[in-house]
């Protein structure tokens, strides 16, 4: 199983690591139980294994040391004795008496010897998984990766282990390992952070009854992956182990398009708010984890901005209007600033981070002259602008919104273009003869991302 690999690349990392000569059984007992389960909250709830079957009156915040160590010893002569189903091996299989469970897949009944120290390596792999939202895990086979992953545990369990903060979930590990990884390669990253900075860091949520790992969008982590990895192509394993286990498959993680998607931002909008957008942009990109997965690969087409997809398949016009404060007599000066902020801040949340988002991302899409074509949907938008502005009429507003910026093909577009350009005035005709031979020379799938691009740049020409 991929969780033996796993934990096999990882020890061997951590042996050179921290200068140890640990087996797995060694490991496993001196390192990870006593991180993991030698405690009054677990940090992983391993269904059905020793360490969850309890006797009568027995719960896991009130073992004490000896019937822990005792849950320990039932899993060694377990292992010892053969058993290899998911409860002892994390990740196999689950059996039952006579046949395997009916939520088990890929099992065969060709007899394969598996050793003890890969069923140590299972516990330690599956605890190495990174959880998104989705209910799906990711798995690296990187030891870098995997070594930073380990760093986060000893965190976990402090939290954990918090009186103060004694509301603290257990059992989270995979959702966790997460958020950790993303904080741990951000630029927010701080080696004294404390329980604050994580909770204002939406990284734990709480209420009154509990506090919570939240489990990050995978786009976020993989925009972090992106800084620290840009050069590389990274395969992870996605699954999900549950009531029913999931398995996706292998997928290439293709970071130098996210690097290449956050180098786009900054030269469109300028480097100070790329880094001031950052977290608010990088929420928007990404789609579902299984539908990521279903392109083959997960890089730039997997980080399509949600709810740009209705502006490709609908008629659909972007509304970037900006919104009025709503002033009201008798309002003071200090009551009239303060809408105006919010009005503003509004404005900047509903409109102006998702058409950066939008654009942002179809200009990377747009496999040729990527770096040319930054401007140039802002100058011809500009130009249709204008365009309408020429006359009082409505005919020609009306051609370039039902007509010209909802072609759904080449031939449409350049219909109405021929019309529009018979009323174009001299100084703006090379123009848009330049734009029907850049239309006419363009693939099929780069227009689909043009037209909508040049669309979300007229709009937000009107909205000035």
């Amino acid at each position: 199983m991929i969780t033996a690999v796993i934990g096999r690349t990882f020890l061997r990392a951590y042996n050179r690591e921290y200068q140890r000569n640990y087996t797995p059984k060694e490991f496993f007992d001196k390192v990870y139980f006593e991180l993991f389960f030698n405690h009054p909250k677990y940090m992983m709830w391993a269904q059905n294994s020793p360490f969850v079957q309890m006797k009568k009156g027995q719960s896991p915040e009130t073992l004490s040391s000896e019937e822990r160590l005792e849950k320990l010893e039932n899993l060694h002569q377990k292992i010892g004795q053969g058993d290899r189903d998911a409860s002892i091996a994390i990740g196999f299989p689950a059996s039952e008496e006579k046949e395997f469970a009916t939520t088990s897949g890929l099992v065969t009944d060709i007899e394969v010897a598996i050793p003890d120290d890969d069923v140590y390596l299972t516990w330690i792999g599956s605890s190495l998984s990174v959880g998104v939202a989705g209910g799906f895990s990711l798995l690296f086979n990187e030891e870098q990766i995997l070594l930073d992953i380990y760093k986060g545990w000893e965190h976990y369990r402090r939290f954990l282990n918090d009186e103060a903060i004694s509301k603290m979930r257990g059992n989270q590990v995979v959702t966790w390992n997460g958020q950790w990884l993303n904080y741990f390669y951000s630029e927010d990253f701080r080696a004294d952070f404390d329980f604050a900075t994580l909770a204002e860091g939406g990284i734990l949520a709480q209420d009154a009854s509990k506090i919570e790992v939240n489990t990050i969008k995978w786009s976020l982590l993989f925009f972090n992956l992106s800084n620290r990895y840009s050069n590389r192509i990274i395969p992870a394993y996605v699954y999900g182990l549950g009531q029913t286990n999931k398995t996706l498959g292998f997928y290439p993680l293709h970071f130098k398009q996210g690097s290449k998607l956050i180098h786009i931002y900054k030269l469109l909008f300028g480097e100070n708010n790329a880094l001031k957008d950052a977290k608010s942009y990088e929420t928007l990109f990404g789609i579902h984890i299984k539908r990521a997965c279903e392109l083959g690969a997960i890089g730039l087409q997997a980080l399509e901005p949600e709810g740009l997809r209705k502006y490709f398949v609908e008629a659909k016009f972007p509304d970037f209007s900006k919104p009025s404060p709503q002033v009201k007599k008798g309002d003071t000066e200090t009551d009239v600033a303060e809408k105006q902020r919010l009005a503003e801040q509004k404005d900047y949340n509903q409109n102006i981070i998702p058409f950066r988002t939008f654009k942002t991302w179809l200009v990377a899409m747009i496999t040729k002259n990527k770096e040319e074509i930054l401007d140039y949907t802002a100058e011809v938008a500009a130009a249709l602008h204008e365009y309408k502005k020429a006359t009082t009429k409505t005919d020609r507003g009306n051609l370039i919104k039902n007509e010209l910026l909802v072609a759904k093909t080449k031939r449409a577009f350049l219909d109405a273009l021929s019309t529009m350009i018979k009323d174009v005035g001299s100084e703006k005709l090379n123009l848009f003869k330049e734009l029907r031979d850049r239309v006419h020379l363009m693939t099929n799938e780069d227009f689909g991302y043009f037209v909508v691009l040049l669309k979300f740049d007229y709009a937000f020409q009107e909205r000035n």
